[in-house]
């Protein structure tokens, strides 16, 4: 299968930008480029009646509330970016759909990102966020929480339920893995049929690898590769979505069976003509909104199934 049309387009568009590739500027740099070229491939931002920021030491949240009165699920979100890049604007639209589409309280973290501040920061502050949520339930007006997050923030939310499985909570009722980053030794066959031409390519994974996880030493330590954990057993059920065209297809697969494997319930949904990135694609790639609406129904099963 080939990509899909407007996929194409896209990536004919891509190849006519001025801008620089993301590994040959600074993190500083390559942050701004991320920032704006998303926003303008973004579909419109669904209205919500409350958007609110809450600010700690080391970390922040931005809480999107799709209602008002009463408790809602909430879903903690992880942006991607490579752990360098990606912050709350960036995916702020795609926060609010899943608010809107989930029935659920948003709460996008904005974790302290590499060079600066390589691993294991972004894990330390998404725990602490996740923490932060469910031991002030009552208080943010949520009951039942899972985790969701995007490339790196897919690795993310993968690595967080395995701690908050190993640290005897907090209980999760869901995993959303939307093309998660699980192995970093990024060895697989789609890193090498991948590795030019759609979006995220080798010389940008190595960029963030390098940004994120200095010491090689770290790379198969479970909380960057959450593949190489000795169990993925007694998890909370998870969606893991890949696409195609993406150089982490391998892995995103990989793990999905890992967790099938290990009795771990999961649903594996492959988007064959798609490349990393799609799904904040939804301005003028169909197939984006179409993924975030399945995202959206399997988060609100999840969180029936927890109120049952």
């Amino acid at each position: 299968m080939s990509v899909h049309p407007q996929v194409q387009a896209l990536l004919d568009r891509v190849a006519r930008s001025p801008l620089p590739p993301y590994h040959t500027v600074s993190p500083f740099v390559a942050r701004r480029i991320y920032r704006d070229t998303r926003a303008v491939l973004a579909p419109k931002a669904p209205e919500l009646a409350e958007v609110r920021l809450l600010a700690f030491e080391n970390y922040a949240m931005r809480v999107y509330r799709p209602l008002t009165g009463g408790t809602l699920p909430g879903l903690m979100y992880f942006h991607g970016g490579g752990w360098t890049i990606g912050d709350l604007d960036t995916h702020d639209v795609l926060c609010r759909q899943l608010a809107v589409g989930a029935r659920c309280v948003v709460f996008s973290v904005d974790y302290r990102l590499a060079p600066e501040y390589p691993f294991p920061a972004a894990v330390d502050d998404c725990f602490a966020a996740t923490r932060y949520v469910a031991e002030n339930a009552a208080k943010l007006k949520v009951h039942g929480i899972a985790v969701g997050g995007d490339s790196a923030g897919g690795n993310l939310a993968a690595t967080i339920a395995l701690l908050a499985r190993d640290a005897g909570g907090p209980a999760l009722a869901f995993q959303l893995l939307i093309y998660p980053a699980t192995d970093q030794r990024c060895a697989t066959a789609s890193h090498q049929r991948n590795a030019q031409g759609y979006l995220l390519e080798r010389d940008g994974i190595h960029y963030f690898r390098r940004a994120y996880l200095p010491n090689e030493k770290d790379w198969l330590d479970w909380r960057a590769s959450p593949l190489a954990a000795k169990s993925h057993a007694k998890l909370p059920p998870a969606l893991v979505i890949t696409a195609g065209y993406d150089p982490l297809l391998d892995e995103g697969r990989a793990y999905a069976e890992r967790l099938r494997a290990a009795g771990t319930p999961v649903t594996y949904r492959e988007f064959a003509d798609m490349v990393h990135g799609f799904i904040l694609f939804g301005g003028v790639i169909d197939m984006a909104n179409a993924a975030v609406a399945e995202c959206c129904a399997a988060l609100r099963g999840a969180f029936e199934k927890v109120a049952a």
